[in-house]
């Protein structure tokens, strides 16, 4: 399923965030994600926050071979590591987290 620009500018615009993050996440390519999700849907369990989609991780890569230091950072500013999966303390990374300004460069 494609999901282009200017489908993601039109759900920004009618604020559907949720419905954007699906798309952009489980919907995409973020395959532990999305085991994950439908564990959860055959078990009956609330579903858990999407993981880091792989496109984003190419991202960083990318701006880190050009000398960048890139670092996602929550609304409160803690910095989230992460790895393959999870970070290292096993929190589960939102693509709401980036909100407002979440990456920065120092």
């Amino acid at each position: 399923q494609r999901f282009g620009e200017m489908e993601v500018w039109a759900l920004e615009a009618y604020g559907a965030a949720y419905t954007l993050q699906e798309m952009l996440t489980v919907k995409s390519d973020d395959v532990q994600g999305r085991v994950k999700t439908y564990e959860s849907i055959v078990k009956d369990e609330p579903i858990e926050e999407p993981g880091v989609p792989a496109s984003f991780r190419v991202l960083v890569k990318e701006l880190q071979s050009l000398g960048l230091a890139v670092e996602a950072v929550t609304d409160s500013g803690e910095v989230i590591r992460f790895g393959k999966e999870d970070d290292k303390r096993g929190r589960r990374w939102s693509g709401t987290d980036l909100m407002g300004g979440g990456m920065s460069r120092r």
